[in-house]
């Protein structure tokens, strides 16, 4: 039985498109170079949010105050990224786990369900297990790992303060 969904709605290819895009590869990038991207983006963040900062706290009366409100400015920020990454990886874990595809042939009035042979489930749930879960997860804890800075940032400004 050939499968009707158009190839660009097709869960594997959507899966090989995320990966391969600029945006959504970092989530698959080794350990240090994940690290650096997430660095950087919160230090371009707390950069864009260093003026704000400046508004609330004055950095040359109250330096520390000025660091952890820019910090939690630049955290804020890299939330948004994150959950950018895990909403585009969570929806092709989705579409590669289901056992039913929706699709469209021609428009979104048209929209049409597949369901996937036994044999392509069992390779899309173990593609899911062994290359997706991993991206979930690591995004999942860089999320907490977001918070714990964020209220630990908030607990160093009260303490300051």
């Amino acid at each position: 039985m050939t499968c009707p969904v158009p190839k660009d709605q097709q869960p594997l290819n959507e899966y090989v498109e995320l990966k391969e895009a600029f945006f959504y590869r970092w989530a698959k990038l080794a350990r240090s170079q994940y690290l650096k991207v997430l660095f950087l983006m919160w230090l371009g963040f707390t950069v864009v949010f260093s003026p704000v900062a400046m508004s609330i706290q004055s950095p040359s009366r109250h330096l520390w105050q000025f660091i952890c409100v820019a910090s939690i400015g630049g955290s804020v920020g890299l939330v948004l990224p994150v959950l950018l990454l895990l909403s585009g990886w969570s929806h092709v874990k989705q579409r590669l786990d289901s056992a039913k595809i929706f699709y469209e042939e021609s428009g979104w009035y048209d929209g049409q369900t597949w369901e996937k042979p036994e044999a392509d489930l069992a390779k899309d749930r173990l593609l899911v297990t062994y290359e997706i879960r991993p991206v979930l997860n690591r995004l999942q804890k860089t999320l907490l790992g977001i918070i714990g800075f964020l209220a630990i940032s908030f607990g160093a400004l009260n303490i300051l303060n």
